[in-house]
């Protein structure tokens, strides 16, 4: 006897087969490759933008520029708190990605401070590093105070400027803080970064308050139910996933239903979907 297709859920999609589910992912798959192929070429239009609006040097007059350097960026983290108990005026800041909850709030009771003193604060964001519970809260909470606050597919550089007389920015490619950050004394060099941050800021949208919810973007996953998730994604069995994780049947189980809940889903495929969709797995 032929099975019947299941029915809808009320209020919610078809069910996928397990093939139909595993396609989607890889169709998913597809179109982040490409997503990140057009951020790529973005980003290098970005760049050449920041390379014109940068001022030619002139060899008949010299500036001595003075520079701090800062391999650790905890380091650097504490020397911002110095020099930003000294903004007077304004504060521009780009974000490439964002620290983990406790550094953010630890962060946010000091711009907090600048904003009441009459500090202008601009901050300039990527999509991509406002996906998440933290960062969402921290900019809901400093455009609250009066900032504010754009986003960009993508943002060239990660930095801060203060009162366009000093610029904070990463030495290194990685988002983290990998190679460093380098601290420039310097009006002339702080105006070339300030038409940078203008150029890229016109170009954004206004941040609107955002409240992650259940199967959104902005859940957050553990490392290790996304690694979950991944493997899910590429047709490992329960035995499989409970091995690599060296944990229990039980113990699996638990993590499933946690990223079910999680993304309001009511099947593993149905998860390995949603999360593709969301980008919440590589």
């Amino acid at each position: 006897m032929a099975r019947r297709p299941a029915a809808p859920r009320p209020g919610g999609e078809r069910l996928s087969t397990p093939d139909r589910a595993l396609r989607h992912i890889v169709s998913e798959h597809g179109r982040r490759l490409r997503e990140t192929a057009e951020r790529a070429g973005r980003d290098a239009e970005a760049l050449d933008d920041v390379l014109s609006l940068l001022t030619a040097p002139r060899f008949d007059a010299r500036e001595a520029v003075e520079t701090e350097y800062f391999a650790d960026r905890e380091q650097t983290r504490k020397r911002l708190e110095e020099l930003d108990a000294l903004s007077r005026e304004e504060f521009l800041a780009m974000r490439n990605s964002f620290p983990d909850a406790q550094v953010l709030d630890s962060s946010l009771a000091g711009d907090l401070d600048m904003l009441a003193n009459g500090v202008r604060m601009r901050m300039l964001t990527s999509q991509q590093a406002v996906r998440s519970q933290a960062p969402a809260r921290y900019l809901n909470a400093l455009a609250g105070a009066g900032a504010e606050v754009r986003v960009a597919p993508t943002v060239p550089l990660h930095m801060n400027i203060l009162d366009r007389a000093i610029v904070i920015i990463g030495a290194g490619p990685g988002p983290q803080g990998e190679g460093g950050d380098v601290i420039l004394h310097s009006t002339p060099v702080a105006r070339c970064f300030c038409a940078v941050f203008t150029h890229a800021w016109d170009l954004a949208r206004p941040h609107t308050e955002s409240r992650p919810g259940r199967g959104r973007a902005g859940c957050e996953l553990s490392a290790q139910e996304r690694e979950v998730l991944a493997l899910l994604a590429t047709g490992a069995k329960d035995e499989t996933i409970a091995r690599r994780l060296a944990c229990s049947d039980r113990t699996l189980r638990r993590l499933m239903n946690q990223i079910m809940e999680k993304l309001g889903t009511s099947s593993r495929f149905e998860a390995g979907v949603t999360a593709a969709r969301l980008g919440l797995v590589n």
